[in-house]
């Protein structure tokens, strides 16, 4: 049979003739098999599975790179330190309080200092005073010192709303004789570990009970989950600590301290009766994760080195005259 001939313009204007090989060559015109498509799309795919597997693993391998953990929920830490260079700004201001500077900053986490009893009569606390009001977003405090509690968007006093309602005291003495033996192990702990004198470090406002859920947030107050510094947030603060009240992976999952380093970030998962400490200066920046299921509980005691912003301890007495 004899060859189709079709002219093609070349590159510089010229028609020119080429043998397009008969009519029994058209399939390799039209392009190559089924079989060879397929075998092509198999090879892409293949590619495709192997450059996501190397992504994934170089993900992976970055991400636990850069987060190392300081205490895991399921191990009993009898007193683990972190040591940090102090921030200038705060070992300045601390200058002017003399017998407060830290001998080091950083950061303690101990699971002794505070027994099962404790913490779960401390949690009870909290839930009587919580129960009363709650935030209508993700996160919900309760200061048992001036009865500010969460209440939808807005705060309100707890003992000034158990009065009106013409209820009886929320709390007993021996509700505070547990929470001031707390606050002073804490206390002492503090000033033991951070080489300071007991007597020149004050309880300061604002110590609370906190509850976190999953909920959206509805206002500023929700949003935990942000990058902070204790002592831009909270002026008075030059120590704080956290006890926690629930257990991580048990009782609701995410809300892990988060210490946010130039190098790695070193997480602490909340453990019943575990207490972190550390020094609220700009050597410290954290954050909480966001909790994803169950209720997360914790109670901040946090310190002063300045007198003046010093607060008093608890009692039936005082929180009568306070809130009469």
């Amino acid at each position: 049979m004899p060859t189709k001939k079709r002219k093609v313009s070349s590159n510089v204007g010229r028609s020119e003739e080429i043998d397009d090989g008969g009519s029994d060559n058209s399939s390799e015109r039209k392009g190559k098999s089924p079989e060879g498509s397929l075998l092509t799309w198999r090879r892409v795919c293949g590619r495709i599975v192997l450059c996501v597997g190397v992504m994934m693993i170089i993900y992976i391998t970055h991400k636990k790179d850069s987060e190392q953990v300081f205490a895991k929920q399921s191990e009993t830490v009898q007193g683990r330190k972190q040591e940090i260079a102090c921030s200038k700004d705060y070992k300045n201001e601390l200058t002017k309080f003399k017998g407060c500077v830290p001998q080091r900053c950083g950061r303690l986490v101990t699971d002794w200092l505070v027994s099962p009893q404790e913490a779960a009569q401390l949690l009870s606390i909290a839930k009587k005073g919580l129960v009363h009001g709650g935030s209508s977003g993700g996160a919900s405090i309760f200061d048992l010192h001036s009865g500010a509690l969460s209440y939808g968007d807005n705060f309100v006093n707890v003992y000034k709303l158990i009065k009106k309602e013409g209820k009886k005291a929320l709390f007993t003495q021996h509700d505070f004789q547990i929470y001031r033996k707390v606050k002073d192990k804490i206390h002492h702990m503090i000033a033991t570990e951070f080489g300071i004198l007991p007597q020149k470090l004050y309880l300061t406002h604002p110590t609370f009970f906190s509850q976190m859920s999953n909920k959206l947030p509805k206002t500023k107050h929700d949003e935990y989950w942000h990058i902070h510094v204790d002592k831009e947030t909270y002026g008075s603060f030059h120590y704080t600590s956290l006890l926690y009240l629930s257990d991580y992976d048990v009782d609701f999952t995410g809300g892990r301290l988060i210490y946010v380093d130039k190098s790695v970030n070193l997480t602490l998962e909340p453990k019943m009766g575990r207490v972190v400490a550390f020094t609220s200066g700009s050597e410290n920046p954290h954050y909480v994760e966001r909790v994803t299921s169950g209720i997360r509980y914790a109670l901040t005691v946090s310190f002063t080195c300045n007198k003046k912003y010093s607060i008093d301890d608890l009692s039936t007495n005082n929180l009568d005259q306070q809130h009469s």
